[in-house]
């Protein structure tokens, strides 16, 4: 029986354009995602390091500054659908399940969330989960198992009564492994109103 539910954040509330970042960032002369990119996107997804040793990164390798960089990076975000709040907020209202939020966010998306959504929507939104888990807070990241073992830890939550969704497979597929019962979102086909009825919540 699910006594718990995991969610992701982006594409499961807020819409992405998950191309619209390395886009903007090939205008500014980033014509290529190399292993180092990569490396130090992680770094700062994990809050390893800083906003400003992040945009020093690519200033100095890129002559890139601070207001471009930080409107490519942030390209990627987009609306979030009130229908979606609207239904979490009846879920906390159902009292059913315990709610958490687990997402792969680093300090300055989640900077452009409050002031493009407002501090009060924000707020509003945070509050219907227990915990609000954000990889750049916590220091572990998806998809390595150890933020998924991070959070049953911290909550004495059993694998096998909790259910997680997110949009990329990888993620879904770690969370399985230890025994935890998942849904892979397809954004732009599925919505995350539909959990009610999937069948893995319910058996």
């Amino acid at each position: 029986m699910i006594k718990s539910i995991v969610f992701d954040f982006g594409d499961i509330f807020i819409n992405l354009d998950k191309e619209a970042t390395f886009k903007e960032l090939a205008k500014l002369g980033v014509d290529q995602i190399t292993d180092d990119i990569l490396a130090i996107a992680h770094q700062y997804e994990k809050g390893e390091i800083s906003t400003d040793y992040f945009i020093d990164f690519f200033h100095e390798n890129f002559k890139i500054n601070k207001s471009d960089l930080v409107r490519a990076w942030n390209a990627i975000l987009l609306d979030f659908p009130k229908h979606r709040l609207q239904f979490l907020k009846e879920l906390v209202a159902s009292n059913k399940y315990r709610l958490f939020l687990l997402s792969n966010t680093n300090e300055m998306h989640i900077e452009w969330i409050r002031n493009n959504w407002g501090i009060e929507l924000f707020q509003d939104f945070k509050n219907c989960f227990e915990q609000f888990y954000l990889s750049h807070e916590i220091h572990f990241r998806k998809p390595n198992a150890d933020i998924f073992e991070f959070i049953l830890k911290e909550n004495k939550l059993k694998a096998e009564e909790t259910f997680f969704i997110d949009d990329t497979l990888e993620n879904t597929i770690v969370a399985e492994k230890l025994g935890i019962k998942t849904w892979n979102l397809i954004p732009g086909e599925e919505d995350v109103v539909g959990l009610l009825m999937k069948k893995e919540l319910n058996a």
